[in-house]
């Protein structure tokens, strides 16, 4: 037993290890928590988002639900950092593009921008190695999907 064992009172970090599809649904929590709540209807909407997706074809439902109840802990305890470097470190090249523009979509279905949600956008496309030009496409595309 460690001497920090017996005091009280300190959260230590530990290591958050992911998959690939909790890597995905990681940063698209993050993308919806990033405005410092995570409303039903956006939880809702990462449900939506993933149907279609093949990386999610064989998870049941119930299964998802466990997997975004673990990630909010693991936000909660941690932070959205800890959370998304965690995700960032392990999310399959090929779906990089894909989660800054699920992100991006998720961020501005509600038709505002709050600064936290820019910042998000501004810090996930840098670590997702995404070029300029590439997030700014789809930034354009998503504001026009969540026009109307």
């Amino acid at each position: 037993m460690g001497l920090f064992d017996k005091v009280s009172g300190i959260r230590r970090q530990t290591q958050v290890t992911l998959g690939p599809a909790e890597a995905f649904l990681a940063i698209a929590l993050a993308a919806i928590a990033s405005d410092g709540y995570i409303a039903d209807a956006e939880a809702q909407s990462i449900y939506v988002a993933i149907s279609r997706m093949k990386l999610f074809n064989s998870y049941p439902l119930d299964v998802i639900k466990k997997m975004i109840n673990n990630l909010v802990g693991i936000m909660e305890r941690q932070g959205v950092n800890t959370l998304l470097n965690a995700a960032v470190a392990v999310l399959p090249h090929d779906l990089e593009e894909t989660a800054f523009a699920i992100a991006t979509d998720l961020i501005l279905t509600d038709g505002e921008l709050t600064e936290e949600e820019e910042d998000l956008l501004n810090h996930l496309y840098q670590v997702l190695d995404i070029s300029e030009d590439t997030a700014t496409k789809i930034i354009d595309v998503m504001l026009i999907k969540n026009r109307g």
